[in-house]
């Protein structure tokens, strides 16, 4: 097999064993450490910490470390995670998350920059374009990650599947879910009885160890890049300083056009977090079990990668203004669906329902906010990804952070409110770009969509 290629398996199998242990954690948060909101507040925690990280560490631990390195360090943060999980408490789950955010910009960034490398160097000696190469480098890997969602939810829900102390929720106590819940542990007060503490750790040991498994493949299968790769890996990773890449993050505000699409980048935080905050805890943990959200969230994360794969090809015959109408509608039809239902488990069909049209509906706002982000900001790339990842990530730590304290009818208000918002804001970019060059082709704004997967997922 040509090593390149070797090197993209290593680390998008990496990935993926990593991310099927966190993606898992993530879902389960709100709902098995429900008390006081420590759950949401440990996600609120980790999207905070990784706006910190975005600014200030991936290029300095790049630099020092190296890609291999710095991969293998920061998923020993996505392990302490897991641990924390353990003993699950203020003072263990709380500093795991710090650590946890602070690890996440630099290990995404450093899979970018190693992928970038190897594509060219490839390309170089194979006489092909790298742009060509690259993109294929980054399709193998997102082929391969993607998928993580459907195991680890898959591994939640056939272990808490195993309980035998599942209760039947009367009727009086299913009246605490949905959007007018009892701001209560839903999971205490519904009967909804909570998996054994030799479940969880079965649980908790199995993601710990896929953690583990996944260092070890970087640390053994992963080729450090070699010496005669120094001219490329010197162009990769030159990057402004901290106090010129912060100051270029908030100085790209000056462009009225990023300042309108703030509502709309932070909405993708906003309904994110709604889905694996609330939705997981306030409808399916407390009408059906614990054990149903690994499932609701494998049909989310399914339809959520098809989408992606559906809409990033049919874009070009569309047109982004017509999917952004249809991902405001979809979203809008189920924010109100939700306001109304009241979840029954007799209802079962439901509840995968709403998750399903929120991925297809999340899969236009990731491929298509992204892609409008490199054609208006083509040549203040750096900066426009540095504000997309910050104000979605602003979108994550206020979701996370109001979560304990708002019944969800009012959350839900909230989201709608943000979704009509971020529509005439966008409906103003759109607008200032049709008078701004109202002659531009749209062969020539497609040409610019193609190379910005490494910048996008970072």
């Amino acid at each position: 097999m040509e090593r390149n290629l070797k090197n993209v398996l290593v680390i998008s199998f990496g990935f993926l064993l990593l991310f099927t242990a966190y993606g898992g954690l993530q879902s389960l948060q709100s709902s098995l450490h429900s008390e006081e909101g420590l759950g949401v507040a440990s996600l609120s925690v980790v999207y905070a910490a990784l706006i910190l990280s975005s600014m200030f560490l991936p290029p300095i631990l790049i630099k020092k470390l190296g890609c291999k390195w710095t991969i293998t360090g920061s998923m020993c943060c996505y392990i302490a995670f897991s641990l924390g999980n353990f003993y699950a408490s203020w003072y263990t789950l709380i500093p795991t998350s710090v650590i946890l955010g602070l690890g996440g910009a630099p290990l995404w960034s450093a899979k970018c920059t190693y992928l970038t490398i190897a594509g060219n160097s490839y390309a170089e000696k194979a006489g092909k374009n790298g742009k060509d190469i690259i993109n294929q480098y980054f399709g193998v890997f997102f082929l391969i990650f993607q998928s993580s969602g459907i195991w680890g939810n898959l591994i939640s829900s056939l272990i808490f599947s195993q309980a035998s102390n599942k209760a039947e929720i009367s009727e009086e106590n299913l009246a605490c879910c949905g959007a007018y819940d009892c701001m209560t542990d839903t999971t205490n007060t519904t009967g909804s009885a909570e998996p054994s503490n030799s479940l969880i750790y079965t649980l908790l040991g199995i993601y710990t160890a896929s953690g583990v498994l996944a260092v070890l493949l970087i640390v053994i299968f992963l080729d450090q890049i070699k010496s005669d790769q120094a001219e490329t890996e010197k162009e990769v990773l030159e990057t402004p300083s901290f106090c010129s890449t912060f100051l270029a993050t908030f100085q790209h505000l000056k462009d009225k056009r990023q300042c309108l699409l703030i509502p709309l980048t932070m909405y993708s935080g906003f309904e994110q977090g709604f889905l694996s905050g609330d939705y997981t805890k306030t409808y399916v943990t407390c009408a059906l079990g614990i054990h149903y959200v690994g499932y609701v969230m494998i049909c989310f994360s399914s339809v959520n990668s098809l989408c992606s794969l559906l809409f990033g090809k049919i874009s070009q015959f569309t047109g982004r203004k017509l999917l952004f109408a249809l991902a405001a509608v979809t979203n809008t039809a189920c924010i109100v669906a939700l306001l109304l239902w009241k979840p029954h488990p007799k209802q079962l069909a439901v509840f995968f329902v709403f998750p399903a049209l929120w991925g297809l509906s999340d899969a236009i706002w990731q491929t298509q906010t992204n892609g409008l982000y490199g054609i208006l900001f083509e040549k203040h790339k750096e900066a426009a990804f540095a504000n997309y990842r910050l104000w979605e990530s602003f979108g994550f730590v206020i979701a996370f952070g109001y979560s304990t304290k708002l019944q969800v009818y009012i959350k839900l208000y909230i989201l709608l409110s943000v979704l009509v918002l971020s529509m005439v804001t966008y409906g103003a970019v759109e607008y200032l770009e049709a008078k701004s060059s109202p002659g531009t082709p749209t062969a020539t704004k497609k040409e610019n969509v193609g190379p910005l997967t490494e910048e996008t997922d970072m």
